[in-house]
């Protein structure tokens, strides 16, 4: 059972990060006293931090392969657990389609109003994402055709379901860095991965 490597608190509400190679890093989005728990991992207490915040609303899965802890913390909390969702009436957070394959199936959230984009896996901050070149690295699976629809948003805080988030005026840079530079780092990413695997 991994620990917590950190608590992130922004403006957008609360991130944590697992202690573990693959740096699952979970979100609590909150807006006028309500919370959505996004992709979590229930470890350390930081579901209930993450609770603590407002009421809340709902548990959102946007990624078909991250499961997670979702169903577990909807029950616990009473809340929905919405999968890949297409829409979130109420919220003020819009879903973005960014892979729809056979085999995987995600989606992102785009919060218009804080300038936020949330991507649970096309793009990542630890290094299995990044290879130490770039703060910001698309996902080695889709290097060869990078995740071209994120380009078209310019965030000011990026939440990424694998390390820890990118604020400010580094991260709409940075997004778009890593979308120019996929298939140029694919090689470095595939040398790099044994290394940044063990953690």
């Amino acid at each position: 059972m991994p620990r917590i490597r950190a608590y992130e608190e922004h403006p957008l509400g609360l991130s944590w990060i697992a202690d573990e190679a693959m740096t699952r890093t979970s979100h609590a989005l909150v807006d006028d006293g309500r919370v959505w728990l996004v992709d979590p991992v229930d470890v350390d207490g930081a579901v209930d931090r993450a609770a603590a915040l407002g009421e809340p609303a709902a548990v959102l899965q946007l990624l078909d392969r991250h499961e997670r802890d979702c169903a577990a913390v909807a029950r616990r909390l009473g809340v929905p657990h919405v999968a890949l969702p297409h829409e979130l009436p109420g919220a003020p957070l819009e879903p973005v389609q960014v892979v729809r394959r056979r085999f995987w199936n995600e989606v992102a959230l785009w919060w218009p109003a804080r300038g936020a984009l949330v991507v649970p896996e096309a793009v990542g901050t630890n290094r299995m994402f990044t290879a130490g070149a770039t703060a910001v690295g698309v996902h080695v699976f889709l290097r060869p055709t990078p995740p071209r629809r994120l380009a078209a948003y310019a965030p000011e805080h990026l939440l990424v379901g694998h390390g820890a988030g990118v604020h400010g005026a580094a991260a709409a840079p940075a997004l778009r860095e890593a979308l120019d530079r996929a298939r140029r780092d694919l090689p470095l990413a595939l040398l790099k991965m044994p290394t940044a695997l063990r953690g």
